[in-house]
């Protein structure tokens, strides 16, 4: 009986794999939306304390890192990986680590601190020691396209609370700058038509740190019945943060 539990799952798995990806744009849209919202449901039932959820996310970025390091490492080769994406990794991280040790110092602190050093050592491998592999004519998304959109942003939305007003506008600069940080890597993804498994794993774990961290806000917002969003501030801040 396991025999043939175990061998009649794999083709329905298959089946099922295979239908979906044969679905047109816009029903793989809806299948994400509606799994998406299946699993912020499923989180609220079996996470009882929803500020895990953004340790989780700050884990699955770690997660993501040091599959580079793996990569870089053991391969040898940074073919596939976007530099400009790691520098911007880098720039938010750094923003929100100064925001974190005069606003709020806590594990994320300590967290973001672990996943800044090892993106400067991704940088730092991708700059020097492999730069022969670094697909620098392929890595041609213009940071200024993300950067100075994220801080003219910052310095009209940002959060009303009693901070100092430079802390408030860095807070929501390196908010705006880790929604679209990926968009190098997936620009390079697009030139070279080829995903590599260990980039496709990085990029995958941003995906899910990025769900999490979504999923951490809307759960935090339906427990406080609203409450939170008055804590972050009025305005379109609580909805920027959101959407981001």
């Amino acid at each position: 009986m396991r025999g043939m539990s175990s061998s009649t799952r794999k083709p329905w798995v298959k089946a099922m794999t295979g239908w979906v990806r044969r679905q047109p744009p816009k029903v793989k849209a809806f299948l994400t939306v509606v799994a998406g919202m299946a699993s912020l449901v499923l989180l609220r039932v079996v996470v009882h304390d929803h500020d895990n959820l953004f340790v989780a996310a700050e884990a699955c970025h770690s997660i993501g890192i040091a599959v580079l390091i793996y990569k870089l490492t053991k391969e040898r080769t940074c073919a596939g990986l976007s530099l400009k994406s790691q520098e911007l990794t880098a720039l938010f991280l750094a923003v929100r680590l100064y925001c974190s040790f005069v606003m709020e110092y806590d594990i994320h602190t300590l967290l973001d601190s672990a996943t800044l050093a090892a993106t400067l050592w991704v940088i730092y491998m991708i700059r020097f020691k492999l730069k022969s592999s670094y697909m620098e004519d392929k890595d041609n998304f213009a940071m200024y396209y993300v950067v100075v959109p994220c801080a003219v942003l910052a310095l009209v939305i940002h959060p009303s609370t009693s901070h100092n007003i430079i802390n408030r506008i860095f807070w929501a600069f390196c908010v705006y700058l880790e929604a679209v940080s990926v968009l190098p890597q997936l620009r390079l993804m697009q030139n070279t038509k080829i995903v590599e498994p260990f980039t496709a794993h990085y990029v995958f774990a941003l995906g899910v740190a990025r769900f999490l961290s979504c999923a951490h806000w809307v759960l935090q917002v339906l427990d406080t019945r609203g409450r939170l969003l008055t804590a972050l501030g009025y305005g379109m801040w609580p909805s920027m943060v959101l959407l981001s």
